[in-house]
């Protein structure tokens, strides 16, 4: 499926953290902008494509910027990765990942990496021990350690520091399930304790000028 107007893409997920190992997917996250005027009818476009072949998801602008305002967690590695993990980075994309940090707030990513977190721990929970999960279980300390800087730093690492450390975690978890959940204790507590950096909301003024000139620029782009 080709889809017009990406403005910034890149490989995610496992690859991006460091944690892949031969036979691991590679997952890409992107997004685009609809035609201007495409929005304009009764009828918009997809604000998504999703696709598996390769793995990619693609989210709309305003979308994207909606996701990423909530704390979403998925949504807002795309502007934090490392530049060679870039595939497609245009002028608006820069702009984008300029703007980042307006997108922040202390309870929202709280809320949000713990909220994930949480989601892993349920599967573990429900399902009877096999490969997957210690992959679960892996995401779980990711999503836990990274929401924990951003909330203290206001920054986001995307890549782990010691892969080995999530895989052995992995493992252990596989053997006892309960493992994860003193870790996820651990860090219910931590968050509790910390002082974040970030506001008590995130600052929309940014992200609003700058889907207008995306909105502005695909009008003009199509009226040409």
């Amino acid at each position: 499926m080709t889809v017009p107007n990406i403005l910034l893409s890149g490989i995610v997920g496992s690859t991006a953290y460091g944690l892949a190992r031969e036979g691991s997917d590679v997952d890409r996250l992107g997004m685009f902008a609809a035609p201007t005027e495409t929005l304009l009818g009764l009828h918009t476009p997809k604000e998504s494509h999703v696709t598996t072949a390769p793995d990619r998801t693609l989210h709309e602008a305003a979308k994207w910027c909606r996701l990423a305002l909530g704390g979403n967690p998925t949504v807002m590695e795309l502007v934090w990765l490392p530049d060679e993990l870039y595939e497609t980075r245009t002028p608006l994309g820069d702009e984008l990942i300029g703007i980042r940090g307006s997108f922040l707030s202390a309870q929202r990513v709280r809320d949000a990496y713990l909220g994930y977190a949480t989601q892993q721990f349920r599967r573990l929970e429900g399902r009877d021990r096999d490969r997957r999960t210690a992959k679960h279980a892996r995401h779980l300390k990711r999503l836990c350690h990274q929401g924990l800087e951003l909330y203290a730093t206001g920054r986001l690492g995307v890549r782990v520091e010691d892969p080995e450390e999530y895989h052995r975690f992995g493992e252990s978890v596989a053997a006892d399930p309960t493992v994860a959940r003193s870790l996820l204790a651990h860090y219910e507590t931590v968050f509790a304790e910390t002082r974040s950096v970030l506001p008590e909301h995130p600052d929309e003024a940014p992200a609003e000028a700058w889907l207008r000139r995306v909105r502005a620029h695909f009008y003009a782009t199509a009226a040409a």
